[in-house]
């Protein structure tokens, strides 16, 4: 009995703890419309984690990919996910929407 109500006990502390971290994310909004990103850049400091809300507010799906950050994130029309960026070097980083590659496309500044 005591077993299992330390294990509750722990995977309580363990859920808020984890709830706790990622409310206290600096969060970016990324909008995509059938490929075309609203704002194409988006300025993040360097060297903190970070999460981006994509939204896509179009009637295609998307898919938003950064070979660079390692990242990708289909989405159905309108629906809307996130990603979570670890820390930054200063610098430039592309992405893009692998199912618009001619309008989709668009970049992370981290300063």
């Amino acid at each position: 009995m005591l077993k299992k109500l330390l294990l509750l006990l722990f995977a309580s502390l363990l859920t808020t703890s984890v709830s706790a971290a990622t409310e206290d994310l600096l969060t970016f909004k990324l909008y995509c419309n059938n490929g075309v990103f609203t704002p194409q850049i988006l300025q993040v400091p360097a060297g903190k984690k970070f999460k981006i809300e994509i939204y896509n507010t179009g009637t295609e799906a998307i898919e938003f990919e950064s070979r660079q950050l390692r990242k990708e994130k289909a989405l159905s029309p309108n629906s809307s996910s996130f990603v979570v960026i670890f820390p930054l070097e200063p610098g430039e980083y592309k992405f893009f929407d692998d199912f618009h590659i001619r309008v989709g496309q668009g970049s992370i500044i981290a300063k």
